[in-house]
């Protein structure tokens, strides 16, 4: 038997875009669950992409004076160096320019003409050309100026009258609703499938699913004046990266239906609506769940371009680092709620929970091995109470956190994790290993021991979501790289005494914001920045700085003190 297969796909986007914070986000939370199911032994397929067809891509490139195909070259790269730049381990890229694509949207829309479920006749409605969407009258706002548009967007629409050839959406309302109530996990959260049962229960139209007053896409079968309606095209890019229409090929029987489609809350209507419907019709198995994510704001505004607030991926990357932001993008709100990105937020999740609480635990752990256990893992002796409890929490990671990471809930499975850690410090200070040394080294050596394997677990379960620097976690402890899989969690991979460990370095140094540093020094102890003053000695009305060495060890100091050290010329200004 070979490994279980899973699949699992971003939405593909739509080129007319810069890469933003929302497009990496989406991406992200697929390459923790990509990584995951790899490490749990799953032979994982991976799919991104873009789409590249559509009226809004052809004005774009006509206002830049080149060729559509042209201008989504050049566009598609962008998305490419981002999933580069993160770390993303997608196997597949798929571009709706692609000849694979284009025979697979022909054959799909082949077998529903033969079904009888795509008729013609003439369109009449408003349309949004940024959303490439049709909209109802109900779904339309009215502006003063007389302009109307759309009330979950803000997108401007346009009367469009043309003939179209369309899908009988309206067939499928009764076997929709019957499917949402057989699957109740096909749509998460939950939030959102209540949304979309009841927009269906509220009546479903047929749906225009061809454009002739633009060229730039999929030619129609047979009929040359029609292009096809985007989403039509954009939605079977997940089949044609699983080999359809060749239903018979082994990348089709391995991998269709996909196990999870990602996607934002604002394209969740595609993918849960329009999407089965679509499936049901043509006799193919639909996906097995459709996951609709939140929007990020901006320091509590919403991000929009008019605002100038978009926030650059990369731009977050190159100030806190490739992990930092991956962690700090999960571990922030609930993954399916609307979150905020607060750059106060973000240090304070790197400093309170990277560099203090599995940083330092790592580093005070694994430095009191090497300097007092001879610079290897320690014999363990006789487990105590309290250590069957530590290593039992530490052992039972990977199945609560499995199960989270199933119904993509890596908030609470991060939370799981850091229970983990929190634990493991509150043990440490409670067992006070240092203090063993001298009063029972033996004891000394199996406090240690629990503890580097609480380290070893949690550093394997969080490879996901930080793989660089879980890598040098696991590392520092030698942990070989066959033993870096799910399957070394536990009692299976359990550390052998009497291996040689290095003097650890540290993961996670804390984040000094330099611009709320006022000035920096040089002592016996090394540089120092300080920060502006915390607070006022209420003995002597001093003001009380915090002093931050480079390595992110903190102290404090009051201003007479630091006035006499640089009088006395012990600290120099730098």
């Amino acid at each position: 038997m070979g490994a279980t297969p899973f699949y699992i796909t971003t939405p593909i986007y739509y080129v007319n875009d810069k890469p933003h914070i929302g497009h990496a986000y989406t991406s992200l939370a697929c390459d923790v669950m990509a990584r995951f199911k790899r490490l749990d032994g799953y032979d994982v397929k991976f799919l991104t992409g873009t789409d590249e067809h559509g009226q809004k891509v052809e004005k774009s490139a006509t206002a830049k004076g080149v060729d559509p195909q042209t201008f989504t070259d050049g566009v598609s790269q962008n998305f490419r160096d981002l999933a580069e730049f993160m770390g993303f381990t997608n196997n597949d890229f798929i571009r709706t320019t692609e000849e694979r694509h284009k025979k697979a949207c022909q054959a799909l829309w082949n077998t529903l003409i033969e079904k009888g479920d795509i008729y013609l006749g003439g369109y009449e409605g408003w349309y949004a050309v940024r959303d490439e969407a049709f909209y109802t009258e109900d779904e339309l706002e009215k502006k003063p100026d007389g302009t109307r548009i759309a009330k979950a967007s803000g997108a401007e629409v346009e009367w469009v009258e043309e003939p179209s050839y369309f899908f009988k959406l309206s067939a499928y309302e009764d076997k929709l609703l019957a499917y949402y109530e057989e699957n109740a996990d096909f749509i998460l959260p939950k939030s959102r499938r209540n949304e979309v049962i009841s927009f269906v229960k509220g009546g479903l139209q047929d749906l225009s699913v061809s454009r002739t007053t633009f060229k730039w896409g999929i030619p129609v079968p047979n009929d040359d004046d029609h292009i096809m309606y985007v989403w039509m095209d954009a939605l079977t890019n997940y089949m044609t990266a699983a080999g359809y229409p060749d239903v018979e090929c082994d990348e089709y029987k391995k991998y269709w239906p996909a196990d999870v489609h990602m996607v934002g809350k604002d394209i969740l209507r595609f993918h849960a609506v329009y999407w089965p419907a679509f499936l049901m019709a043509a006799d193919l198995p639909l996906p097995k769940r459709v996951f609709a994510h939140g929007w990020w704001t901006n320091e509590g505004e919403k991000i929009s371009k008019s605002l100038g607030n978009v926030i650059d991926p990369i731009d977050l990357v190159n100030k806190y680092g490739l992990d930092q932001v991956r962690y700090f993008m999960l571990r922030e709100v609930p993954f399916g709620n609307d979150g905020d990105f607060a750059h106060s937020s973000m240090i304070a999740r790197m400093n309170g929970e990277l560099a203090n609480d599995l940083g330092n635990l790592s580093q005070r752990v694994l430095s009191m091995v090497v300097k007092n256990c001879d610079g290897a893992v320690p014999t363990p002796g006789e487990f105590t109470a309290e250590d069957k409890q530590m290593l039992d929490q530490a052992y039972g990671l990977l199945a609560n956190v499995r199960e989270q990471i199933d119904v993509q809930s890596f908030n609470d499975a991060i939370e799981t994790i850091w229970l983990a850690i929190r634990a493991a410090n509150a043990y440490v200070d409670h067992q006070a290993p240092w203090k063993l040394k001298k009063e029972d080294p033996d004891r000394m050596a199996t406090v240690l021991y629990v503890l580097a394997e609480t380290i070893r677990n949690v550093a394997l379960l969080l490879q996901p979501l930080m793989p660089t620097s879980m890598d040098k976690m696991l590392s520092l402890l030698e942990i070989s790289e066959n033993d870096r899989t799910f399957a070394s969690c536990g009692e299976a991979g359990a550390l052998k005494a009497g291996t040689a460990l290095e003097k650890p370095e540290g993961v996670f140094p804390r984040f000094i914001d330099h611009e709320e540093l006022e000035n920096s020094y040089e002592g016996k102890d090394g540089k120092f920045f300080i920060k502006r003053g915390l607070r006022q000695n209420p003995k002597n009305k001093e003001t009380v700085f915090e002093i931050i060495f480079e390595d992110g060890k903190t102290e404090e100091l009051n201003s007479e003190d630091l006035a006499k050290a640089v009088k006395k010329g012990t600290l120099t200004k730098v």
